[in-house]
Formats: C-alpha cells, sequence, structure tokens
C-alpha cells in the first residue's frame, strides 16, 4: 500500500472510529443528535447506519492493519475485523447497562453483516494472497 494510502486510511479510521464514539456517548447519555433524527427519517436507518458505520470501520482497520490475518481452522480472519467486531459486541451488550439504551440483537446482526461485507471489499482490494498470518 502506497504512503499516502496509509495516511489516507489512519486519518479515516480515526475520523470515523472518533465519530462512532462521540454518537454512542451521546446514546449513552440520552443526548439528541442531527445523525439520530436523520436514522429515524430513513426506513431501517438504525440499521444501515450500524452496517455501514462498522463496516467502514472494519475497512479502515483492516487496511491500517496491513491486512494482516490469524487462522481459524480454514479460515483467514482480518485482525481489524476482530477488533472491531469485539468492540461492536461489547458496545452493544453494555447498553443492558444505560437506561436511555436498548440492547437490540438485530443491531448486532447489522454490525456483524457489515464487518463481513468490507471484510470481503478488503480482501478484493489487498488481494487474497497479500495477507499473511501473524
Amino acid at each position: 500500500m502506497s504512503r499516502t494510502l496509509k495516511v489516507v486510511a489512519w486519518a479515516g479510521t480515526l475520523a470515523l472510529a472518533t465519530l462512532i464514539a462521540w454518537v454512542i456517548y451521546l446514546a449513552d447519555t440520552g443526548q439528541s443528535s442531527v445523525f439520530f433524527q436523520l436514522v429515524r427519517a430513513l426506513p431501517y436507518g438504525d440499521k444501515l447506519g450500524h452496517f455501514c458505520l462498522y463496516g467502514l470501520l472494519t475497512l479502515g482497520a483492516n487496511l491500517v492493519s496491513g491486512g494482516r490475518v490469524w487462522r481459524c481452522g480454514s479460515l483467514r480472519i482480518y485482525w481489524g475485523a476482530t477488533a472491531v467486531g469485539l468492540l461492536a459486541s461489547l458496545e452493544e451488550l453494555s447498553q443492558a447497562w444505560f437506561p436511555s439504551r436498548t440492547l437490540d440483537i438485530t443491531d448486532l446482526a447489522a454490525d456483524l453483516a457489515g464487518i463481513l461485507l468490507f471484510s470481503l471489499v478488503t480482501r478484493y482490494l489487498l488481494g487474497v494472497t497479500r495477507a499473511d498470518p501473524g
């Protein structure tokens, strides 16, 4: 990956992670945002938001980590996707402790679907043989 693409991947991934953290903070504290209004205005906006945000974060994390993978049997799983999947799972499960939030398994399913699709996009962008274990 070129140096310019690496810088763009890092900057974009950090910006997106910051946006996601801010949205989570607003939701956890019961505050409102223009993002929440937009999500409510779109059919399936909440699920689409989960899918896109965590999917794009996965793409960035996979690129930033250089496409590194770990093996689970014959599966090669990106470290970036693993990190985002753990983060999404913990965030969704943590909603059980916030009165302003609702634990919703379909949100987690949308997160995981985005992570899976954008991992496949990563595979296409980097090439199947590029990612080495370890």
